[in-house]
């Protein structure tokens, strides 16, 4: 019988395999400078175990937060020496600084020469490797779509504009009512009676099912999909698929049907998991308030010079439960922006002043929210707070969108780390799509996820 598996990793599954390895190729790279030079600062026995993994800790923290696992950042050679420089340079320079976890500083200076030469160079090696043997060759998935005519080009687009090795090379038709053959591109039309010859041939990896007419999924289509589960292919729901690959919910796909799909996570509901979140946003409140007290001396003389209006304002943003409540900024924009109504903020807006956009790319402009994270408006993560204004308007087009609210808005969000700015109805849909995914799972593994991501947002200036 002919092999119909090919060897593909999913998203996270290349995630995992990038972290793993980047940690395998610097450790061997250090056993061989070892070997071959007289380095003393890292060495390998029971006794330093922990050096290992604070070592491991720090090349994945660090590869994180200067997106070395970001999927596009690693397949993209210019991008990875970018990364990995950074990646490197940081890690080598907090290990040198945390002798109790790590070894002493070497009297030596050679030896954190060698140090660093062995920790760049593995990384750079190994991911100009993976960039030109595995990123665009080894991980290419072909599937097949079981879904109505009208629905396949949406669908489609969905998924490989997010992950271009995921390949959809045919689909059949759910539509009763339309039995027309159609080829779409590259997608072809599979008549049922070719189906399991079509899956078997064509090495496909997995059949998504997105009819959401039951009707569609006939006796003879059910049978067929049941002899190729047997048979051991697998066989995946939309949804399913979408988010496992864009990280966001499918708004667009799932209507009104909504509760069918999207289950609240459990940590919305954990005691446990809110107050120790609410204990971290304190921390971190009190702890940003006094980072930006240090930035309060600049801030107000930039604010004199180029902004020429009140340091400070306020404006009414929706919380928890739909409940108004004022946030707090630094003023970024010209007095009296808004005379002609409340307007999105766009690229490049006439209005924010030169100051202004130096306060929105460092984030600055957002210190005074610590305040309403204090008070319990905010929390340190969770969707962006919106104007009524926005809010009644998006909520007349958008499906659920007022399920924003059930969680507390935030400082940062999934949203913010995954999307750019967004300035219109369409960008506010995409950006749904990443909040309602967080409200789906979040956890302290997610929480920890988009910390890592904003500061890697501030580090590389691309604040709003």
């Amino acid at each position: 019988m002919k092999s119909f598996k090919k060897i593909h990793f999913e998203v996270s599954e290349r995630k995992v395999l990038l972290k793993v390895f980047d940690v395998i190729f610097v450790l061997i790279s250090l056993y061989i400078v070892s070997s071959i030079f007289t380095f003393s600062y890292f060495t390998f026995s029971k006794n330093n175990y922990y050096w290992t993994i604070f070592l491991a800790v720090y090349i994945n923290v660090f590869g994180s937060v200067f997106e070395m696992y970001n999927l596009q950042v690693a397949s993209n050679a210019f991008q990875v020496i970018k990364s990995s420089i950074l990646t490197s340079c940081t890690t080598v320079l907090i290990y040198l600084l945390t002798p109790i976890y790590t070894p002493e500083l070497p009297s030596n200076r050679i030896q954190i020469l060698l140090f660093f030469i062995a920790v760049f160079g593995s990384l750079f090696i190994w991911r100009v490797f993976y960039v030109k043997f595995l990123a665009s060759h080894r991980f290419v998935k072909n599937a097949l779509l079981v879904c109505d005519k009208e629905q396949l080009l949406e669908l489609v687009s969905g998924i490989e504009n997010a992950d271009p090795h995921y390949k959809i090379i045919g689909f059949v038709n759910s539509d009763l009512e339309d039995t027309n053959e159609i080829q779409l591109n590259l997608i072809k039309n599979i008549n049922l009676e070719d189906l399991e010859d079509f899956v078997t041939n064509n090495f496909i990896s997995e059949i998504v099912i997105a009819s959401q007419k039951t009707e569609g999924i006939t006796v003879s289509l059910y049978n067929q999909l049941i002899r190729l589960l047997e048979k051991g292919f697998v066989i995946r729901e939309y949804t399913q698929v979408y988010e496992a690959i864009t990280q966001r919910i499918p708004v667009q796909y799932l209507s009104r049907d909504f509760y069918r799909y999207f289950p609240f996570s459990r940590s919305n509901q954990n005691h446990f998991y809110l107050l120790f979140i609410r204990i971290t946003e304190i921390i971190f409140s009190l702890f940003g308030l006094f980072i930006g007290f240090l930035f309060l001396p600049l801030i107000v003389l930039g604010n004199l010079i180029g902004n020429r209006g009140s340091l400070f304002y306020t404006q009414e943003r929706v919380g928890i439960n739909g409940a108004l409540f004022k946030i707090y900024k630094y003023r970024t924009m010209v007095k009296n922006a808004e005379t002609n109504g409340a307007v999105f903020t766009t690229i490049n807006d006439s209005r924010v002043t030169t100051f202004g956009k130096i306060m929105r790319k460092t984030r600055l402009d957002e210190f005074p929210q610590f305040l309403n994270i204090l008070k319990g408006d905010m929390a340190i993560i969770g969707p962006r707070p919106e104007r009524p204004i926005f809010v009644n308007e998006i909520a007349e087009i958008m499906p659920f969108y007022e399920t924003r609210h059930v969680v507390k808005p935030g400082l940062t969000g999934w949203a913010q780390v995954n999307y750019s700015y967004g300035d219109s109805i369409e960008d506010s849909l995409v950006k749904l799509k990443y909040d309602l995914y967080y409200i789906k799972y979040r956890s302290i593994f997610l929480d920890i996820n988009i910390i890592i991501k904003t500061l890697s947002t501030v580090l590389f200036y691309r604040g709003q």
